[in-house]
């Protein structure tokens, strides 16, 4: 047999087949076709068709990246439904196949069946390691809920229980000297500006004498360094956990017990500064220890001295932390009831020149004495001086929080925003310098 050949003339190409010559229309060639043995690529080839190509290979695309912390309807329609799940079930179990009972244990048990249920439909329907992280984030959402309830169940119980029965004319202007029982209108005739003037009293002298104290130790334990550091910063450590009633204890065995003083506001506060001084200590000296340091080596450097810096670069730069510590001690101290069971004694009157010798009431020392009366009107004065107790303690904080915020380039303060600075970033990542094209 005669090979299959192609032959070339002027600019078409001509294949030679057993049926005749075949014009493929295409550019001259000289190749050479072997007989194939493939009966279909004979016919291809006879027919006049191209050669079939190779297939197209396409990358291979990788399945989209598990994100733990995305969260879509998806992983809604879990969390509800593992919620409703859990229901069900525990309440098949308390009421139809045991007879358990009592909604604390109803509500820990549905909490349970819950979280397990969540972590087994996440791992069933994506994946166990994102079903981990859903459990932890249930489990941290949860626990900053209930912290969150309790606080606004505390504040709308005592406000439900107070303001319907406030007098504001009497209550700021009025102290409990001529209460009558049996008066029908008891609570247009008393009040409690006596134990307000104590508090104040109390807790501004306590301040007075604390907070420099407190200063001046953190300064101590972040600034100078002495020999005796670690046994200063244990002490102060040990007195924050002191429980508040050893402070009263502590005065009324040493100045009142050998009459050095009396049931007094003073001695109250006394008592206060006690607890005061470590807290403030504490949260100052973590104030201090961000400031940046090479604030204290350029003026070092300028020649100024160790009491000079502190006083001009290191204090005012930690002015706003220095404020909020002191407005958190004072929250910490204003509401303090066991101290002043044992200096301040309590008085319904108003004491306002008796401060240093005379017995003298407290916001605290009200509630905790009225509360437990059988008088209603009592009762309800407790709960209107819990009020203004409670009053007072969120504006120190929403002042610490103010306080707290960073000031704008005006001076004013501004909100936090989530691309502030961080003065811890900006103290330990080292900031590049820009090189202008000169320098380069």
């Amino acid at each position: 047999m005669t090979p299959e050949t192609t032959t070339t003339a002027g600019t078409s190409g001509t294949v030679v087949t057993p049926e005749g010559p075949v014009s493929t229309g295409g550019p001259a060639s000289t190749n050479t076709f072997e007989s194939h043995d493939d009966a279909s690529d004979s016919e291809r080839i006879a027919s006049g068709s191209a050669v079939p190509q190779p297939p197209t290979l396409h990358p291979r695309r990788l399945p989209n990246p598990i994100r733990p912390s995305a969260f879509g309807a998806q992983d809604a329609l879990i969390l509800v439904a593992a919620a409703m799940s859990s229901l069900c079930l525990v309440w098949v179990i308390f009421y139809q196949l045991t007879s358990l009972s009592g909604g604390v244990g109803f509500l820990v048990c549905w909490y349970v069946g819950f979280v397990a249920l969540t972590w087994i439909a996440t791992a069933q329907i994506i994946e166990r390691q994102v079903a981990t992280d859903r459990v932890v984030a249930v489990i941290v959402v949860s626990a900053a809920l209930l912290i969150v309830a309790i606080v606004v169940f505390i504040v709308v119980w005592v406000c439900y229980k107070a303001i319907p029965s406030i007098h504001w004319g009497s209550l700021f202007t009025k102290d409990q000297k001529s209460f009558v029982v049996t008066d029908p209108n008891a609570l247009n005739q008393v009040g409690v500006v006596h134990a307000i003037i104590g508090t104040f009293e109390q807790v501004l002298m306590a301040v007075l004498i604390g907070v420099p104290f407190a200063i001046a130790t953190a300064v101590y334990l972040n600034e100078v360094k002495g020999w005796g550091v670690k046994t200063v910063r244990t002490v102060v450590t040990a007195m924050s956990g002191t429980p508040s009633v050893v402070a009263g204890i502590f005065i009324y065995s040493m100045l009142i017990l050998t009459h050095v003083l009396t049931y007094s506001g003073f001695a109250a506060s006394l008592a206060l500064v006690v607890i005061l001084l470590p807290s403030v200590t504490r949260v100052v000296e973590e104030v201090l220890r961000v400031v940046p340091s090479g604030l204290r080596e350029a003026s070092l450097a300028l020649g100024a001295p160790e009491w000079r810096t502190v006083w001009s670069v290191v204090l005012p730069t930690a002015r706003s932390g220095v404020v909020t510590a002191v407005l958190l001690g004072i929250a910490r101290i204003v509401g303090e009831t066991a101290p002043l069971l044992f200096t301040a004694f309590g008085s319904q009157v108003t004491n306002w020149k008796g401060y240093f010798n005379h017995d003298q009431g407290a916001l605290p020392l009200v509630i905790f004495s009225d509360v437990r009366q059988a008088q209603d009107v009592l009762i309800n004065l407790a709960f209107q001086a819990a009020f203004v107790l409670l009053a007072i303690v969120l504006v120190l904080f929403v002042l610490a929080r103010i306080f707290s915020r960073p000031k704008g380039k005006n001076g004013k303060r501004r909100k936090a925003r989530p691309d502030d600075d961080d003065l811890m970033a900006r103290m330990f990542v080292p900031i590049p310098i820009e090189q202008n094209e000169e320098t380069r």
